[in-house]
């Protein structure tokens, strides 16, 4: 039984210029912090992220839903976990500052994570192991199909998940081989270009077969010639994304990623505005076959719903962070594997719920195990890192998450 809850504002300041992009030039990395202490004395930890100020803010939400769970049995609450998923996203007293968006939602996201660490350390086991495991009917009742049931009802993604547990053993594999990883460090935005050269050739030398450079510079000369440094430097057959990080309107997006096409990129990355979902539609079609990815800002499963719907994003990059938790990220995932799109989540929590996750997805829902990123900086934070050897992922084995930090550690 939960029996004390704790929540914590923890932020870090990074070194130099890491984190920086064309819209946030000087981020400080930082977690809402949610501990659910249960009576066995095990503490279930989740986060949500944000870059500094209005962190507090996302605390005193979080403290609001996560001590609705006081007196509560994990096993029981996860049993039915969707119902009681829906029951917060919808509060009475929160819902009008959402809904399912904003501070109200990534503090859900915090309290959501940290429920399912528990039950996992709970079981005894990582947090890919206990959804693996699970049966299709128990991942099902953890999740909320509300306002998909245009495009996915319960029924048939109970179906979708059903029909992938055929293949389950064959795609095991990946425990033992590790889940690539691509480089997001070579190229923040305020990093000179001799370093974005350097830093290609450490990832190179460190195994990472893709990598992504930060774009939405006001001279989009900068953005084209370092776009091409990277190129020159990795060469034709390791994979280079561009992020913009939603720095462009529509009509400027449209001539740059044009210009950009001539490096050849695997995606664009954030091109406009989030919210902006037939802005994503058109530029798709205009610089085709030049693909999107996006969902760094996208909030919820709605939104989700109508870019996959408007076919406007080659790659879904949904965060569990962002969104309302694990539970909200499987539901999308499912989502996205009824579209054929492939889940590649962004990373701002380090890789280390997600690395649970992309596990999972590929497993139990049979997506492609494309890559996930990887950022270093709050590695050292961590009780139990995310370890990456040879530009790969390597398969945590320690109960839970891998989201426990050293300085908040009971």
């Amino acid at each position: 039984m939960i029996y004390k809850i704790a929540v914590q504002d923890a932020r870090y300041q990074l070194d130099g210029s890491a984190g920086s992009d064309a819209i946030h030039r000087d981020p400080i990395y930082s977690y809402a912090v949610t501990q659910l202490i249960d009576d066995s004395g095990i503490t279930g930890t989740g986060f949500a992220f944000t870059l500094g100020e209005g962190n507090d803010l996302v605390c005193k939400a979080a403290q609001y839903y996560a001590q609705k769970l006081v007196g509560k049995d994990i096993e029981e609450m996860m049993a039915d976990f969707g119902t009681l998923f829906r029951q917060l996203a919808d509060d009475q007293q929160f819902r009008w500052l959402g809904p399912h968006k904003g501070v109200v939602h990534l503090a859900l996201a915090s309290v959501t994570n940290a429920c399912y660490d528990l039950w996992a350390k709970k079981r005894g086991v990582p947090l890919w192991k206990l959804l693996t495991d699970l049966s299709p009917e128990a991942i099902i009742n953890t999740l909320d199909f509300s306002y998909l049931e245009d495009e996915l009802t319960k029924e048939q993604a109970l179906s979708l998940l059903t029909q992938e547990q055929a293949g389950k053993a064959s795609r095991e594999s990946i425990l033992q081989t590790g889940y690539p990883g691509y480089d997001t460090s070579i190229g923040w935005f305020n990093y000179s270009d001799e370093k974005v050269r350097e830093n290609c050739k450490k990832a190179l030398a460190e195994g990472f077969t893709a990598m992504k450079l930060k774009v939405g510079s006001v001279d989009p000369e900068r953005d084209i010639r370092r776009a091409h440094i990277v190129r020159e430097v990795a060469g034709e057959s390791v994979k280079v994304m561009l992020d913009a990080n939603q720095q462009w309107n529509l009509p400027n997006a449209i001539t740059i990623c044009r210009q950009l096409a001539t490096m050849n990129p695997y995606w664009i990355e954030e091109p406009t505005h989030p919210d902006d979902v037939l802005a994503h539609q058109t530029l798709a079609r205009q610089i085709a076959p030049v693909k999107l990815a996006l969902g760094e800002h996208v909030p919820n499963k709605v939104i989700f719903k109508n870019y996959l719907q408007a076919n406007a994003a080659a790659f879904i990059q949904v965060d569990a962070v962002r969104v309302g938790g694990v539970s909200e990220f499987l539901t999308i995932s499912l989502l996205c594997k009824k579209f054929g799109i492939p889940v590649v989540p962004h990373v701002g929590d380090m890789g280390q719920l997600h690395q649970h996750l992309v596990l999972y997805n590929h497993i139990a829902m049979g997506h492609e195990a494309l890559f996930l990123e990887h950022i270093p900086h709050l590695q050292k934070h961590f009780v139990h890192p995310a370890r990456i050897r040879n530009g790969v992922y390597e398969t945590p084995q320690e109960p839970g998450s891998s989201c426990d930090l050293i300085a908040l550690r009971n």
